[in-house]
């Protein structure tokens, strides 16, 4: 989508609260130590930030966003990356409490910031906790020393069990990241990773299956992930055995215990608004029955509904749940059975990838591991 300069006057007030539709804010801080081989995500390696300065321009980000949807309620505030633990969490604070003073807050509001496990800051973790962060994601990646390195990961696995240490003792709500079919990666050796896992006792978890991204440096070495058998395999495994042991699936690469599942990235596969500040961020914001897409710095597009639909069937498929039909016409206008394929449809359902309630409309297990063909047939 082609962007315009966004002002005061191209983004209309709200006139009322729209109860069907949450709404969070992303806060993205796009500066790393180093830039990991598998990642495609819009990054800056810079050791040396002034961070008090790009922090004032977030905080004048928010104003100006305040001033369009200060009736809102804040549901969730991520801070993603990057790599945001880099971020003074005295700064971290300072934006937490602007945002406090600009929108009402749900008293039990999920504030999550992503952490590496390295850090040169001692007291990271109570730090966080302390500035105001009640939801810790910490990316480990793998569990074993070879493989950290050759994800370029620039810690280790001593480093990682002391950082998985701290985060259970400072926080209640937490979450790591694992990544799953690497080279040559066996069954039996992501077996036993995953069982580790289960054991550290985190309210939730991220099962990434690697893929080589066009731009990568994985790409551009011509790196191969597994098989695609081995990692259909892992992923079956990983879905049933977390089931076991109380990590249901509830998103095709997330696991949580009851009750622990990540509010603000619900906000973005349940078809919510948000907010996007920093470089690279993006929001989606209903005003009315206007879309619009929010780009970095105060850029906006409308959209039409038609298009705020796809992006509702794209998200809304990778949950177990699927997609609400009712919360569908809320966000878009528009009838889930009217805007489909309806002879594809029936052929998905016949092929047993896709399933369909009153309320609902899901992909199988078989489904969501070929989600980008059912997108492909359903918004064709």
């Amino acid at each position: 989508m082609k962007s315009k300069d966004m002002n005061a006057e191209t983004l209309p007030d709200s006139s009322r609260k729209d109860n069907s539709v949450k709404f969070g804010i992303y806060i993205h801080w796009p500066f790393c130590l180093s830039k990991c081989p598998y990642c495609d995500f819009f990054s800056q390696i810079k050791k040396d930030v002034e961070q008090e300065t790009i922090i004032k321009e977030y905080l004048e980000d928010l104003d100006f966003y305040a001033e369009k949807t200060g009736d809102r309620v804040v549901e969730s505030i991520f801070f993603g990356g990057g790599t945001p633990s880099l971020i003074k969490p005295n700064l971290i604070e300072k934006l937490i409490n602007h945002i406090h003073q600009k929108w009402k807050c749900k008293k039990d509001i999920e504030i999550s910031l992503e952490a590496n496990p390295n850090s040169d800051r001692k007291n990271l973790f109570s730090d966080l906790r302390q500035a105001g962060i009640n939801r810790l994601s910490l990316g480990v990646q793998a569990l074993n020393d070879k493989d950290l390195k050759f994800l370029g990961r620039t810690h280790n696995l001593a480093q990682a069990y002391t950082a998985i240490d701290e985060v259970l003792q400072n926080f209640d709500n937490h979450s790591m990241d694992l990544i799953y079919a690497r080279p040559k990666q066996t069954l039996s050796a992501w077996q036993d990773e995953i069982k580790q896992a289960v054991h550290f006792g985190f309210k939730h978890l991220s099962m990434y299956q690697l893929t080589i991204e066009e731009g990568t440096v994985f790409y551009k070495k011509q790196v191969e992930a597994a098989e695609e058998d081995v990692a259909r395999e892992m992923y079956l495994f990983t879905n049933q055995y977390l089931q076991e042991n109380g990590y249901p699936q509830y998103e095709v690469s997330n696991y949580a215990k009851k009750g622990f599942h990540s509010r603000h990235n619900l906000l973005y596969w349940q078809g919510d608004d948000y907010l996007g500040i920093g470089k690279s961020a993006h929001g989606r914001l209903k005003i009315g029955n206007k879309f619009y897409a929010l780009t970095h710095r105060r850029q906006e597009e409308e959209i039409s509904a038609s298009e705020r639909a796809e992006e509702l069937i794209i998200m809304g498929l990778r949950l177990n749940e699927g997609i609400d039909k009712e919360k569908f016409y809320n966000v878009c206008g528009i009838n889930l059975a009217e805007f489909i394929n309806p002879k594809n449809l029936a052929e998905l359902k016949s092929e047993k990838l896709i399933e369909e309630t009153q309320t609902h409309l899901f992909a199988t297990d078989e489904g969501r591991l070929v989600l980008n063909k059912l997108i492909e047939d359903l918004c064709s």
